[in-house]
């Protein structure tokens, strides 16, 4: 259950886009979005030819962010989630995928699995992934149409000077704090000018239980990506605009208790 991520501020074919992306193991706007999901579509089936992975219930979850034009084009299969601070408030970038979820159960039933106890086949806590390919074994089905698809959603945003802020993070974050207590939390070291890195340490500190042995929430995998927008202006700028709104006790002590 190993975790990885991707931080491109400049495509080597593209200067003007940027690519981010976490994963958690266990042209015209249709162009992207069609792009985007062919790619995780051809991705999963390259995985598949590994014989190490044909057989094993391994997989993990696929969040990505393409930035070009002022337009943002988030691709996102399981749970790791995706949010933007938009003059402090949450803009939500993606949707969990959960085999409880409605669409995704009814999928699941009509490709021959079933949901338990909130799993796939009583299993898989997420409905789609990359691999996990003993889930995707009916020949009658299209790849999207499997009992764990890696076909993505894909979320279009029109991005401008609001945003602040976009953060993508496993769900070992998201089990423990809320889209607005993450907000709150990276808004209010933006405020006191801390730097990315340490906001993402912070961030993971927070959440990581103080003992792991018995498990349960905070003992989990953990891995953030933070990207600030400055839209062509300083850091100091942005940690301005942060502190705008805040209470005096937000920026002097913001942590979260």
């Amino acid at each position: 259950m190993e975790d990885a991520h991707v931080h491109l501020l400049s495509l080597p074919e593209d200067k003007n886009c940027a690519f981010f992306a976490v994963y958690d193991g266990h042209g015209e706007q249709g162009n992207v979005e069609s792009a985007i999901r062919k790619g995780y579509i051809e991705f999963d089936k390259e995985m598949s030819q590994d014989d190490d992975m044909r057989e094993d219930l391994a997989g993990t979850t696929a969040l990505s962010v393409l930035i070009k034009d002022q337009k943002l084009y988030c691709g996102n299969v399981g749970d790791s989630r995706g949010i933007a601070s938009v003059n402090g408030n949450v803009e939500l970038l993606s949707i969990d995928h959960k085999p409880n979820n409605d669409d995704e159960r009814k999928r699941i039933t009509s490709a021959g699995g079933w949901v338990e106890f909130g799993r796939v086949n009583g299993n898989l806590a997420l409905s789609r992934a990359l691999g996990d390919f003993i889930f995707k074994r009916n020949t009658d089905k299209r790849p999207e149409e499997q009992v764990v698809t890696a076909f993505p959603d894909v979320m279009v945003k029109n991005m401008n000077e609001d945003w602040e802020f976009i953060l993508l993070a496993c769900d070992g974050i998201w089990d423990v704090l809320s889209n607005e207590e993450v907000l709150k939390f990276v808004r209010a070291r933006i405020a006191q000018q801390m730097q990315p890195e340490h906001i993402c340490e912070e961030l993971m500190t927070r959440c990581l239980a103080p003992n792991c042995q018995m498990g349960g929430l905070g003992c989990d995998n953990m891995t953030v990506v933070l990207i600030c927008l400055l839209h062509g202006q300083s850091f100091s700028t942005l940690a301005e605009k942060c502190s705008k709104g805040m209470s005096n006790g937000d920026t002097s002590n913001p942590d979260l208790k």
